[in-house]
Protein backbone atom coordinates (compact mmCIF):
# COMPACT_ATOMS: atom_id res chain seq x y z
CA UNK A 1 0.00 0.00 0.00
CA UNK A 2 1.25 3.30 -1.19
CA UNK A 3 0.08 6.38 0.14
CA UNK A 4 1.56 8.21 -3.38
CA UNK A 5 -0.77 6.34 -5.34
CA UNK A 6 -4.10 7.18 -3.64
CA UNK A 7 -3.05 11.07 -3.47
CA UNK A 8 -5.69 12.95 -5.19
CA UNK A 9 -7.09 10.37 -6.71
CA UNK A 10 -10.59 9.61 -7.42
CA UNK A 11 -12.06 6.40 -6.01
CA UNK A 12 -15.73 5.35 -5.52
CA UNK A 13 -16.78 2.94 -3.20
CA UNK A 14 -20.09 0.72 -2.85
CA UNK A 15 -21.22 -0.15 0.90
CA UNK A 16 -18.96 2.91 2.44
CA UNK A 17 -21.47 3.14 5.28
CA UNK A 18 -20.92 -0.48 6.62
CA UNK A 19 -18.30 -1.43 9.52
CA UNK A 20 -15.50 -1.78 7.02
CA UNK A 21 -16.80 0.61 4.53
CA UNK A 22 -16.30 3.37 7.25
CA UNK A 23 -13.15 2.09 8.31
CA UNK A 24 -12.12 2.53 4.56
CA UNK A 25 -13.20 5.46 4.40
CA UNK A 26 -11.29 7.04 7.16
CA UNK A 27 -8.27 5.14 6.04
CA UNK A 28 -8.83 6.39 2.12
CA UNK A 29 -8.84 10.04 3.23
CA UNK A 30 -5.71 10.09 5.19
CA UNK A 31 -3.90 8.47 2.41
CA UNK A 32 -5.46 11.83 0.50
CA UNK A 33 -8.11 10.24 -1.74
CA UNK A 34 -10.97 11.74 -3.40
CA UNK A 35 -13.90 9.79 -2.11
CA UNK A 36 -17.22 9.12 -2.99
CA UNK A 37 -19.42 6.45 -1.81
CA UNK A 38 -22.79 4.47 -2.68
CA UNK A 39 -24.84 2.63 -0.03
CA UNK A 40 -27.80 2.24 1.66
CA UNK A 41 -28.73 4.24 4.47
CA UNK A 42 -27.35 3.18 7.76
CA UNK A 43 -29.12 3.46 11.32
CA UNK A 44 -27.70 6.22 14.07
CA UNK A 45 -25.40 3.59 15.92
CA UNK A 46 -23.25 3.14 12.77
CA UNK A 47 -19.80 4.02 12.81
CA UNK A 48 -20.49 6.25 9.70
CA UNK A 49 -23.08 8.01 11.18
CA UNK A 50 -21.12 8.27 15.17
CA UNK A 51 -17.94 9.51 13.45
CA UNK A 52 -19.66 12.23 10.99
CA UNK A 53 -18.05 10.64 8.00
CA UNK A 54 -19.78 12.43 5.47
CA UNK A 55 -17.73 15.40 5.57
CA UNK A 56 -14.89 13.16 4.31
CA UNK A 57 -16.55 12.34 1.21
CA UNK A 58 -16.86 14.69 -2.03
CA UNK A 59 -20.12 11.97 -3.58
CA UNK A 60 -22.00 10.20 -1.45
CA UNK A 61 -25.20 8.50 -2.90
CA UNK A 62 -27.99 6.18 -1.19
CA UNK A 63 -29.13 3.61 -3.33
CA UNK A 64 -29.62 0.19 -3.90
CA UNK A 65 -26.47 -1.34 -5.63
CA UNK A 66 -28.94 -3.20 -8.08
CA UNK A 67 -30.14 0.15 -9.50
CA UNK A 68 -27.84 -0.22 -12.59
CA UNK A 69 -28.80 3.09 -13.98
CA UNK A 70 -28.29 4.62 -10.43
CA UNK A 71 -24.68 2.95 -9.94
CA UNK A 72 -23.57 4.09 -13.49
CA UNK A 73 -24.63 7.79 -13.04
CA UNK A 74 -23.20 8.02 -9.59
CA UNK A 75 -19.56 6.52 -10.75
CA UNK A 76 -19.98 8.85 -13.91
CA UNK A 77 -20.30 11.59 -11.86
CA UNK A 78 -17.69 10.47 -9.60
CA UNK A 79 -14.92 10.76 -12.33
CA UNK A 80 -13.58 7.12 -10.07
CA UNK A 81 -10.77 5.31 -11.83
CA UNK A 82 -10.87 3.02 -8.77
CA UNK A 83 -14.16 1.03 -7.49
CA UNK A 84 -14.07 -0.96 -4.36
CA UNK A 85 -17.01 -2.88 -4.27
CA UNK A 86 -17.60 -3.86 -0.45
CA UNK A 87 -21.57 -3.39 -0.87
CA UNK A 88 -22.96 -6.75 0.33
CA UNK A 89 -26.16 -8.01 2.72
CA UNK A 90 -23.14 -9.93 4.71
CA UNK A 91 -24.59 -11.80 7.63
CA UNK A 92 -25.03 -15.40 7.60
CA UNK A 93 -28.08 -15.46 10.20
CA UNK A 94 -30.00 -13.09 8.07
CA UNK A 95 -29.21 -14.70 4.68
CA UNK A 96 -31.12 -17.81 6.14
CA UNK A 97 -34.11 -15.04 6.59
CA UNK A 98 -34.25 -13.71 3.35
CA UNK A 99 -32.12 -16.10 1.30
CA UNK A 100 -33.22 -15.04 -2.28
CA UNK A 101 -32.59 -11.21 -1.07
CA UNK A 102 -29.53 -12.17 0.11
CA UNK A 103 -28.64 -13.84 -3.40
CA UNK A 104 -30.11 -10.77 -5.54
CA UNK A 105 -27.86 -8.63 -3.47
CA UNK A 106 -24.86 -10.57 -3.65
CA UNK A 107 -24.88 -11.55 -7.51
CA UNK A 108 -27.07 -9.38 -9.08
CA UNK A 109 -25.73 -5.98 -7.03
CA UNK A 110 -22.33 -7.37 -8.09
CA UNK A 111 -23.16 -7.56 -11.68
CA UNK A 112 -24.77 -4.22 -11.65
CA UNK A 113 -22.05 -2.96 -10.02
CA UNK A 114 -20.05 -4.38 -12.78
CA UNK A 115 -21.58 -3.41 -15.76
CA UNK A 116 -22.08 -0.08 -14.18
CA UNK A 117 -17.71 0.26 -14.27
CA UNK A 118 -17.21 -0.83 -17.46
CA UNK A 119 -19.75 1.63 -19.16
CA UNK A 120 -17.88 4.19 -17.24
CA UNK A 121 -14.39 5.32 -19.39
CA UNK A 122 -12.38 7.01 -16.44
CA UNK A 123 -12.64 3.59 -14.27
CA UNK A 124 -9.75 1.47 -15.10
CA UNK A 125 -9.80 -1.40 -11.92
CA UNK A 126 -12.51 -2.69 -10.00
CA UNK A 127 -11.89 -4.91 -7.15
CA UNK A 128 -14.79 -6.97 -6.05
CA UNK A 129 -14.82 -7.90 -2.15
CA UNK A 130 -16.36 -11.19 -1.20
CA UNK A 131 -15.42 -13.22 2.05
CA UNK A 132 -13.35 -15.94 2.94
CA UNK A 133 -16.58 -18.55 3.04
CA UNK A 134 -16.81 -18.86 -0.55
CA UNK A 135 -14.99 -22.37 -0.19
CA UNK A 136 -15.86 -25.34 0.32
CA UNK A 137 -15.69 -26.17 3.95
CA UNK A 138 -14.43 -29.12 4.93
CA UNK A 139 -13.27 -28.04 8.70
CA UNK A 140 -9.39 -28.63 7.44
CA UNK A 141 -6.64 -27.89 9.75
CA UNK A 142 -4.68 -25.69 7.40
CA UNK A 143 -5.73 -22.61 5.32
CA UNK A 144 -7.87 -22.54 1.84
CA UNK A 145 -5.71 -21.10 -1.24
CA UNK A 146 -7.51 -19.54 -4.21
CA UNK A 147 -7.02 -22.02 -6.61
CA UNK A 148 -9.19 -24.50 -4.27
CA UNK A 149 -12.93 -25.21 -5.01
CA UNK A 150 -15.85 -22.89 -3.87
CA UNK A 151 -18.62 -23.82 -2.17
CA UNK A 152 -21.07 -22.76 0.52
CA UNK A 153 -24.00 -24.09 2.53
CA UNK A 154 -25.16 -21.36 4.37
CA UNK A 155 -27.25 -18.62 1.76
CA UNK A 156 -24.89 -15.90 2.80
CA UNK A 157 -21.64 -18.32 1.80
CA UNK A 158 -23.38 -19.53 -0.84
CA UNK A 159 -24.20 -16.52 -2.63
CA UNK A 160 -20.55 -14.67 -2.27
CA UNK A 161 -19.32 -18.15 -4.50
CA UNK A 162 -21.79 -17.14 -6.84
CA UNK A 163 -20.96 -14.01 -6.83
CA UNK A 164 -17.58 -15.27 -7.50
CA UNK A 165 -18.47 -17.05 -10.14
CA UNK A 166 -20.64 -13.90 -11.69
CA UNK A 167 -17.43 -11.68 -11.55
CA UNK A 168 -15.19 -14.57 -13.22
CA UNK A 169 -17.54 -15.10 -16.08
CA UNK A 170 -18.32 -10.86 -16.00
CA UNK A 171 -14.59 -10.59 -16.51
CA UNK A 172 -13.97 -13.07 -19.14
CA UNK A 173 -16.73 -12.69 -21.41
CA UNK A 174 -16.50 -8.76 -21.39
CA UNK A 175 -13.38 -7.27 -21.17
CA UNK A 176 -12.50 -3.97 -21.97
CA UNK A 177 -9.18 -2.50 -22.84
CA UNK A 178 -7.44 -0.55 -19.89
CA UNK A 179 -9.95 -2.65 -17.52
CA UNK A 180 -9.42 -4.75 -14.79
CA UNK A 181 -11.32 -6.66 -12.29
CA UNK A 182 -9.61 -9.15 -9.62
CA UNK A 183 -12.08 -10.39 -6.38
CA UNK A 184 -10.84 -10.10 -2.90
CA UNK A 185 -11.22 -12.77 -0.60
CA UNK A 186 -10.82 -11.82 4.04
CA UNK A 187 -12.60 -13.83 6.81
CA UNK A 188 -13.63 -11.79 10.32
CA UNK A 189 -12.79 -8.97 11.09
CA UNK A 190 -12.92 -7.24 14.32
CA UNK A 191 -12.46 -3.13 15.41
CA UNK A 192 -13.84 -0.15 17.31
CA UNK A 193 -17.08 0.62 16.27
CA UNK A 194 -18.72 -2.45 15.06
CA UNK A 195 -22.42 -2.14 15.32
CA UNK A 196 -23.05 -4.96 12.50
CA UNK A 197 -26.37 -7.35 14.14
CA UNK A 198 -25.41 -10.62 15.45
CA UNK A 199 -21.26 -9.99 15.49
CA UNK A 200 -19.19 -11.18 18.13
CA UNK A 201 -17.62 -7.87 18.85
CA UNK A 202 -20.61 -5.91 19.74
CA UNK A 203 -22.16 -8.49 21.89
CA UNK A 204 -18.85 -8.33 23.77
CA UNK A 205 -18.79 -4.84 24.14
CA UNK A 206 -22.60 -4.80 25.11
CA UNK A 207 -22.01 -7.11 27.91
CA UNK A 208 -18.85 -5.75 29.18
CA UNK A 209 -20.39 -2.27 29.12
CA UNK A 210 -23.52 -3.45 31.01
CA UNK A 211 -21.78 -5.62 33.75
CA UNK A 212 -23.42 -8.71 32.33
CA UNK A 213 -22.08 -12.08 30.62
CA UNK A 214 -21.52 -11.71 27.01
CA UNK A 215 -23.46 -14.48 25.03
CA UNK A 216 -21.50 -16.43 22.58
CA UNK A 217 -23.14 -19.01 20.44
CA UNK A 218 -20.02 -21.29 19.63
CA UNK A 219 -17.16 -20.20 21.54
CA UNK A 220 -14.92 -23.62 20.44
CA UNK A 221 -15.19 -22.21 16.79
CA UNK A 222 -11.79 -21.38 15.01
CA UNK A 223 -11.83 -18.29 12.75
CA UNK A 224 -9.14 -16.21 11.07
CA UNK A 225 -9.58 -12.81 13.30
CA UNK A 226 -7.98 -9.42 11.93
CA UNK A 227 -8.50 -6.03 12.59
CA UNK A 228 -10.36 -4.46 9.69
CA UNK A 229 -7.75 -2.36 8.68
CA UNK A 230 -6.07 -5.62 7.18
CA UNK A 231 -7.86 -6.45 4.52
CA UNK A 232 -8.30 -3.20 3.73
CA UNK A 233 -5.00 -2.58 3.27
CA UNK A 234 -5.06 -5.62 1.15
CA UNK A 235 -7.89 -4.32 -1.32
CA UNK A 236 -5.77 -1.01 -1.58
CA UNK A 237 -2.64 -2.90 -2.27
CA UNK A 238 -4.66 -5.36 -4.87
CA UNK A 239 -6.04 -2.11 -6.88
CA UNK A 240 -3.41 -0.56 -6.77
CA UNK A 241 -1.42 -3.20 -8.63
CA UNK A 242 -4.54 -4.16 -10.49
CA UNK A 243 -4.21 -4.43 -14.29
CA UNK A 244 -4.01 -6.37 -17.13
CA UNK A 245 -1.59 -9.35 -15.61
CA UNK A 246 -4.15 -9.60 -13.17
CA UNK A 247 -7.29 -9.25 -14.54
CA UNK A 248 -10.09 -12.24 -13.57
CA UNK A 249 -7.62 -13.07 -10.60
CA UNK A 250 -8.78 -13.57 -6.96
CA UNK A 251 -6.56 -13.10 -3.45
CA UNK A 252 -6.76 -13.92 0.11
CA UNK A 253 -5.96 -11.63 2.69
CA UNK A 254 -5.90 -13.26 6.15
CA UNK A 255 -3.72 -13.35 9.42
CA UNK A 256 -1.12 -15.49 9.63
CA UNK A 257 -1.70 -19.06 10.88
CA UNK A 258 -0.81 -18.91 14.21
CA UNK A 259 -3.02 -16.26 14.87
CA UNK A 260 -6.16 -18.57 14.26
CA UNK A 261 -8.06 -18.44 17.66
CA UNK A 262 -11.21 -19.34 18.90
CA UNK A 263 -14.28 -17.08 19.52
CA UNK A 264 -14.08 -17.67 23.49
CA UNK A 265 -10.21 -17.35 23.34
CA UNK A 266 -11.38 -13.82 21.80
CA UNK A 267 -13.46 -13.36 24.22
CA UNK A 268 -10.98 -14.18 27.04
CA UNK A 269 -8.23 -11.62 25.75
CA UNK A 270 -11.15 -8.90 25.60
CA UNK A 271 -12.01 -9.21 28.64
CA UNK A 272 -8.66 -9.32 30.10
CA UNK A 273 -8.32 -6.16 28.56
CA UNK A 274 -11.79 -4.46 29.71
CA UNK A 275 -11.39 -5.20 33.20
CA UNK A 276 -13.42 -5.88 36.33
CA UNK A 277 -16.66 -7.26 35.53
CA UNK A 278 -16.20 -8.58 31.84
CA UNK A 279 -17.14 -12.02 31.49
CA UNK A 280 -19.05 -14.22 28.39
CA UNK A 281 -20.83 -17.44 28.84
CA UNK A 282 -21.89 -20.59 26.41
CA UNK A 283 -25.18 -19.89 24.79
CA UNK A 284 -25.72 -21.98 22.15
CA UNK A 285 -29.30 -20.78 20.83
CA UNK A 286 -29.79 -24.01 18.31
CA UNK A 287 -29.49 -21.47 15.51
CA UNK A 288 -28.77 -22.79 11.89
CA UNK A 289 -25.75 -24.20 10.76
CA UNK A 290 -22.28 -22.25 10.46
CA UNK A 291 -18.41 -23.55 9.79
CA UNK A 292 -16.78 -24.21 12.65
CA UNK A 293 -12.84 -24.50 11.65
CA UNK A 294 -11.88 -21.80 8.75
CA UNK A 295 -8.68 -20.66 7.97
CA UNK A 296 -7.22 -18.73 4.42
CA UNK A 297 -3.75 -18.98 3.06
CA UNK A 298 -2.23 -15.72 1.79
CA UNK A 299 0.93 -16.65 0.25
CA UNK A 300 -0.16 -15.87 -3.11
CA UNK A 301 -0.68 -11.99 -1.67
CA UNK A 302 2.65 -12.28 -0.06
CA UNK A 303 4.77 -13.19 -2.65
CA UNK A 304 2.97 -11.45 -5.87
CA UNK A 305 1.78 -8.18 -3.70
CA UNK A 306 4.36 -8.04 -1.05
CA UNK A 307 1.30 -7.67 0.66
CA UNK A 308 1.76 -9.04 4.48
CA UNK A 309 -0.27 -8.65 8.00
CA UNK A 310 1.11 -5.32 10.04
CA UNK A 311 -1.14 -6.32 13.11
CA UNK A 312 -0.82 -9.36 15.52
CA UNK A 313 -4.24 -10.51 16.82
CA UNK A 314 -3.18 -9.82 20.16
CA UNK A 315 -2.92 -6.22 19.29
CA UNK A 316 -6.01 -6.17 17.30
CA UNK A 317 -7.47 -7.14 20.20
CA UNK A 318 -5.91 -4.49 22.46
CA UNK A 319 -6.89 -1.81 19.99
CA UNK A 320 -10.76 -3.02 19.53
CA UNK A 321 -11.22 -2.73 23.71
CA UNK A 322 -9.09 0.98 23.44
CA UNK A 323 -11.33 1.91 20.72
CA UNK A 324 -14.49 1.18 22.51
CA UNK A 325 -13.40 2.40 26.52
CA UNK A 326 -11.64 5.90 24.77
CA UNK A 327 -14.84 6.54 23.14
CA UNK A 328 -16.87 5.71 26.61
CA UNK A 329 -14.30 7.81 28.18
CA UNK A 330 -15.46 11.07 25.44
CA UNK A 331 -13.10 11.11 22.67
CA UNK A 332 -14.88 11.09 19.84
CA UNK A 333 -15.21 8.27 17.33
CA UNK A 334 -13.72 9.57 14.49
CA UNK A 335 -10.65 10.97 16.56
CA UNK A 336 -9.94 7.66 18.21
CA UNK A 337 -10.34 6.02 14.40
CA UNK A 338 -7.87 8.53 12.74
CA UNK A 339 -5.65 7.79 15.86
CA UNK A 340 -5.51 4.13 15.11
CA UNK A 341 -5.45 4.71 11.30
CA UNK A 342 -2.16 6.71 11.70
CA UNK A 343 -0.60 3.87 13.87
CA UNK A 344 -1.75 1.22 11.65
CA UNK A 345 0.21 2.97 8.57
CA UNK A 346 3.04 3.52 10.73
CA UNK A 347 3.34 -0.36 11.80
CA UNK A 348 2.74 -0.90 7.90
CA UNK A 349 5.35 1.09 6.83
CA UNK A 350 2.88 3.60 5.15
CA UNK A 351 4.67 7.08 4.95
Amino acid sequence: MHSEYWHGRAVFVTGHTGFKGAWLTVLLHRLGARLHGYALPTPDDFLFQRAGLRELLEQDVRGDIRDGEGVAEAIAASGAQVVLHLAAQSIVRESYATPRDTFSVNVDGTLSVLEAARSVESVDRVVVVTTDKVYRNNEWPWGYRELDPLGGDDPYSASKAACELATHSFAVSFPRERFAVASARAGNVIGGGDATPDALIPELIAGFAERRPARLRRPRATRPWQHVLEPLSGYLTLAESLDASRHDTAWNFGPAAEDGLTVGGLADEAARLWGEGASWIDEDDGGPHEAGLLMVDSAKARADLGWRPALRVPEAIALTVEWEQRVRDGATPLAVTQDQVDHYLAKAGVA
